[in-house]
């Protein structure tokens, strides 16, 4: 299985090619007493069936005995920009000390000086492409887009974007959430787009004609894709990352019988990042939040939850990570033509979702 996973991670070279490995660094006492100190860490937008967040969270406060105060657990990437800034005056319990948003939005909200560096004790095993230089924004997982298809509604399961469009699939496509807030929404348009061959500016405009057709001939549904929407048959068909379809099929435990299917012609691959917050409360417990994150056990906690910690390759190169977490991976095939757009490709698909989409879709 080992190798098997490596599989796919030959296949992502280009963004997780781990550095040599490094020796696992504890943070220092000096951070910890000061961090205690502080008492409390926010954190924003961190659902528990995230990535296993909920097992993270909890990780950390029995490590540290720190308070997790969590706010707007289903925010989006935007949301909690959006957060930092309405809170740049606040040390009050609603300002945001870190964030974990789409890939695009760290080297924004550097730019935007709402965010303020900080390097991990395991920095030198974070591949480069996927963090800033100068320790602004850092990977933390990436995943694949898939879809969660409730079994006991839909007979005939859908393989790709393309199948969405017969009328047998009426009333039952669900997308995450608005795009122009939501990074898996987001990246929901940009796959369907890619389907249809575009990238960039032009896979948004795709994307967004094919959800605009979707709607019309109402097999689209105007109600965000979620567990419980997936149970009760409100969103039958519906897109997330593969890590959050995973587990929700693991939460429904068959109830109902649930598929999860990587479309097979549009395959994309999405990075989060974390950050600490330029104005954070709590700095020092945002600093110890990150090493925790990054360190063996918060990297394992995520694998755990289906996402594929950032530094995957290097805890398989020290044979760190458990065979029977391994084992619940879903296989490397379908994911041989994952597509990791680009920042600037990323950027110019926004730029057209955000001008064009309330026209388009008729949204508010």
């Amino acid at each position: 299985m080992l190798n098997h996973s490596h599989r796919l991670l030959v296949l992502t070279t280009a963004l997780v090619a781990a550095s040599a490995a490094v020796a696992a660094a504890e943070p220092s006492a000096e951070l910890i007493a000061a961090a205690k100190k502080e008492g409390t860490l926010t954190t924003i937008a961190l659902p528990h069936d995230w990535c296993g967040y909920g097992e993270v969270i909890e990780g950390f406060k029995a490590k540290y005995g720190i308070t997790v105060n969590e706010l707007n657990p289903n925010a989006g990437s935007g949301d909690e920009i959006e957060a930092i800034k309405a809170n740049k005056g606040n040390t009050g319990p609603q300002a945001p000390d870190v964030i974990d948003v789409g890939l695009s939005f760290g080297p924004a909200a550097k730019k935007d000086g709402l965010i303020q560096p900080y390097k991990v004790s395991t920095w030198d095993s974070i591949p480069d492409s996927a963090k800033d230089a100068e320790g602004y924004w850092y990977g933390d997982y990436y995943g694949v887009l898939a879809m969660g298809v409730n079994k006991d509604i839909v007979k005939d399961v859908p393989k790709g974007f393309a199948d969405l469009t017969d009328a047998k699939y009426a009333n039952s496509v669900a997308m995450p959430g608005d795009p122009r807030t939501g990074n898996s929404s987001m990246m929901t348009v940009y796959a369907a787009g890619l389907a249809k061959g575009g990238k960039g500016a032009d896979a948004a405009k795709e994307g967004t004609a094919f959800m605009k057709a979707l709607k019309e001939s109402g097999n689209l549904v105007p109600v965000n894709g979620s567990a419980q929407n997936m149970a009760q048959g409100t969103t039958p068909i519906l897109f997330d990352w593969d890590y959050n379809v995973l587990a929700m099929r693991d939460k429904l435990a068959g109830n109902p019988p649930m598929e999860v299917i990587v479309p097979a012609d549009g395959v994309i691959a999405g990075v989060y990042v974390q950050a600490i917050s330029a104005y954070a409360p709590h700095p020092n417990a945002a600093k110890l939040w990150m090493e925790y994150l990054y360190s063996d056990e918060g990297q394992l906690g995520w694998l755990k939850g289906y996402c594929h910690p950032i530094r995957f390759n290097d805890l398989a190169a020290q044979n760190k990570i458990p065979q029977d977490l391994l084992a619940k991976m879903p296989p490397a095939e379908g994911y041989a033509k994952a597509v990791f757009p680009t920042l600037e490709e990323q950027s110019a698909a926004k730029a057209v979702v955000a001008e064009t989409w309330a026209k388009e879709m008729g949204a508010q």
